[in-house]
């Protein structure tokens, strides 16, 4: 008689032994007549067998039961075993029968996964699934797991904005109770953001809202970039901007209520919508400056407040402000300093009264630094871009430093630090979290400059070289005024020592022809060495062998003296050193800081030439932020001078000059300011230059995602002095200058006057790289002097 099935309530199970119980314990009539009470013994479980099995041991199942030979058939026993072999997940079905005096369990087990493919990715490797699922070759099938799994392939696909992907699990039935398992998967196109919307924006409009967040809204132009694709995570930063955002322009009370994002009935696209609470726009009333520390008074700490009485409150200029007064602090001795900025509103006035209080702040040591997610680069390329070791006292403006290192590197797409408390309270531990990004490259190009012409180029780099940081790159390119092939190889940190050495070998070809009649090649290689000092002081030395040759491009008559008195071949041994003092705030992307470069040059160590050059760059990076409430709004200073000056009886060659023009003073052709051959044109060089630049970067009004920027510039400079020149003063006390070559004189305008010119230019951080397009017009120039009006370059401006 069967007294239980799979497919059974419990309940049901215990009407079956109903009729059991009641004869086991339930009163006859008999005993209620004559008045005595008779029990008969309860039925007990004479065996117990296991039918089905096919790889399961029979002990194995018998061991999950409740019930055992001798116990009495309870229907919640035997209902709990057979849940408990269910729960194994061993088993498709399972069935427990009464047959006499026993019970026969029957068991159907569940198959085994022979093999586990996916159809249909693309986007996602096999080892990025394999890492989530949990059904395994050789592991038991269940459809829950399959299930599971499912699940977790969506969710992958849901980390890279791919909410309309369709995975459906195909079990094929296999002989001996194997099957294999297919996941066919459509991954569908990423999900786009198709519309950002604002609730409760009174003070400024959706529009530059729009602007302030990093998500976009999905356009034909953004195919390059990824800001349209919906993002959870990118989502919550934006909520971050837009506080950050009305922070900066006096909203203390900002809130975002909330954040949404609803998935269109076509799975394709979200709208994501921000709910705000403005609240009031705050100007900033009192000022205070308490200092607790020793020998630090409040007057001393003052300069490096950016805030004052009446203006708008910034809650990014207090924050710069905190950071200034501990940079101060530190640099005077005080490891432990802390900086507490408080802030009493008063809204009947739209007021805040601010207070920095300066004092020791506690004595917190970096127990230990762990690093994560360098799967490729080694521990120990990051660990020296760090400025504390473990032991050091914790210093949050370092760890910053630390993480502008990191990312100037340009091996990591994302770098974090996070720090927790250590073993104990005066202990922190810091966390590094970086995410890889491809450092190698194989490049073909096409394109055109102003100074070469059309180009193609090939090259291929590698910036990290097997995760040691060594670069290491073989680069030529073909153009019409230019061809130059090199192979270099660079180790940042020489013998795991704070020096970066590297060796270049190269050869060049340039024709001169826009500016002056002549063509120059080059051959040789560059030995440096550098080394630096510190965070901002560094020194690189480089010495240099290369052979020279020089020609004229046309006939004779044609091209200046000056210019035939130096072709034919030389020899240049040099070496050099320049001195660098830092303080950007970035490497690649200055917004603010300044830099600057003093070098030296000495030839004369064998070689033909013999001569000493000096040159001294400044920029100065000054962020308009506070005016235009834009980081990216920065005004550049730039200027550099140089001369060189020759010894032991020789002249330099006209290759070694200094040349004004191009990308030193827009507005004129490279070196096509300064002397010139006033009766062939022809470009002379000088051994004294200056120039200097002022220019305003801004950002134009169209998406960020495309990576256009503009400016406006204005460029001055000037060049004079070349050898072997007379000075001839007319009787009205006007100078010229010439030189003599078998007997006949030649004039040479050479009068260092300055030149001068202005426009505008974008950039367009393309994906080609960074292409600079500039407008230029001479405002002030002399007679001979070669103009451009278009100027394009591919490159980084620096």
């Amino acid at each position: 008689m069967t007294i239980h099935r799979a497919t059974l309530l419990a309940t049901v199970c215990l009407f079956a032994f109903a009729p059991y119980t009641a004869r086991a314990a339930g009163p006859s009539k008999s005993s209620s007549t004559s008045g005595a009470a008779a029990t008969a013994p309860a039925p007990t479980i004479q065996s117990i067998s296991v039918a089905g099995n096919q790889r399961i041991e029979t002990s194995t199942i018998l061991s999950y039961l409740l019930v055992r030979v001798g116990d009495p058939f309870d229907a919640d026993e035997i209902d709990r075993s057979l849940k408990a072999l269910y729960a194994t997940g061993l088993f498709q079905n399972v069935e427990i029968n009464r047959v006499g005096d026993g019970l026969v369990v029957e068991v159907l087990e569940n198959p085994i996964v022979n093999e586990i493919a996916f159809e249909g990715r693309h986007k996602l490797t096999e080892d990025q699934i394999k890492a989530v699922i949990k059904l395994r070759a050789r592991a038991v099938f269940t459809p829950a797991l399959a299930e599971a799994d499912r699940q977790a392939i969506l969710g992958l696909y849901a980390q890279k904005a791919r909410f309309g992907a369709v995975v459906n699990p195909v079990i094929i039935r296999l002989p001996e109770n194997r099957v294999n398992v297919v996941f066919e998967i459509t991954e569908g196109g990423p999900t786009l953001v198709s519309r950002i919307a604002f609730v409760g924006n009174d003070h400024f409009s959706e529009e530059r809202l729009r602007q302030v967040v990093s998500s976009r809204e999905q356009a034909w132009f953004r195919f390059l970039s990824t800001s349209d694709t919906f993002d959870p995570d990118r989502v919550a930063y934006d909520a971050e901007l837009l506080r950050r955002f009305y922070l900066a322009h006096g909203y203390a009370d900002f809130q975002v209520l909330s954040s949404t994002a609803e998935l269109t009935p076509d799975r394709d696209s979200f709208i994501v919508t921000f709910t705000l609470s403005e609240g009031r726009q705050y100007h900033v009333g009192k000022v205070n400056l308490i200092s607790d520390l020793r020998d630090i008074t409040a007057e001393q700490l003052q300069p490096s407040v950016e805030v004052h009485t009446g203006d708008i409150y910034n809650g990014d200029a207090v924050e710069r402000s905190t950071t200034a007064i501990e940079t101060y602090v530190r640099n005077r001795g005080f490891a432990f300093v802390q900086v507490t900025p408080q802030v009493a509103r008063h809204p009947d006035t739209g007021t805040l009264d601010l207070q920095f209080t300066v004092g020791e702040g506690p004595r917190v040591y970096v127990e230990r630094i762990d690093i994560q997610g360098n799967t490729r680069t080694e521990d120990k390329v990051l660990r020296r871009q760090f400025t504390m070791a473990e032991g050091d006292a914790y210093n949050a403006s370092e760890v910053t430093t630390t993480k502008q290192a990191l990312k100037d590197l340009g091996y990591f797409g994302d770098v974090d630090i996070t720090s927790v408390q250590g073993s104990a309270p005066d202990r922190a531990d810091l966390t590094v979290k970086v995410t890889e990004k491809s450092t190698g490259s194989l490049s073909l190009s096409a394109g055109y400059a102003t100074d070469y012409g059309p180009l193609i180029g090939a090259g291929i780099s590698d910036s990290n070289l097997a995760g040691t940081g060594v670069a290491w790159g073989i680069n030529g390119s073909l153009a019409a005024k230019q061809n130059q092939a090199e192979i270099s190889v660079a180790d940042p940190y020489f013998l795991d020592r704070n020096m970066v050495a590297s060796v270049e070998l190269f050869h060049s070809f340039v024709n001169e022809n826009t500016t002056a009649n002549y063509e120059e090649s080059r051959a040789g290689v560059n030995l440096s060495a550098g080394y630096n000092y510190s965070t901002h002081l560094g020194q690189q030395w480089t010495y240099s062998l290369v052979q020279r040759s020089l020609q004229d491009t046309i006939d004779e008559d044609l091209v200046s003296p000056y210019i035939q008195l130096e072709t034919g071949s030389s020899v240049l041994s040099e070496v050099g050193q320049t001195l660098s003092l830092d303080y950007r705030d970035s490497k690649t992307d200055p917004h603010s800081g300044t830099l600057w470069q003093f070098g030296t040059d000495f030839a004369g160590l064998g070689g033909d030439e013999h001569y000493v050059r000096a040159q001294l760059n400044g920029s100065y990076y000054v962020p308009l932020q506070a005016i235009t409430g834009n980081s990216d709004w920065v005004l550049v200073i730039k200027g550099a001078g140089g001369s060189m000056w020759n010894y032991d009886g020789n002249h330099e060659q006209i290759v070694d000059h200094f040349f004004l023009g191009g990308e030193t003073l827009r507005g004129f052709a490279a070196g096509g300011a300064g002397p010139h051959d006033s009766i062939t044109g022809d470009s002379l060089g000088g051994r004294t230059e200056w120039n200097q630049t002022t220019e305003v970067d801004f950002p134009l009004p169209v998406s960020a995602d495309i990576g256009l920027s503009g400016r406006a510039f204005v460029d001055v400079g000037g060049l004079q002095g070349i050898t072997r020149l007379y000075a001839h003063t007319a009787p009205g006390g006007e100078v010229t200058y010439s030189y003599v070559k078998d007997d006949t004189q030649q004039e040479v305008t050479d009068d260092g006057a300055i030149r001068a010119g202005a426009g505008v230019g974008i950039s367009w951080d393309s994906p080609f790289g960074l292409i600079n397009i500039d407008l230029g017009v001479p405002i002030h120039k002399q007679l001979h002097d070669q103009t451009e009006f278009f100027r394009f370059d591919v490159g980084k401006r620096f």
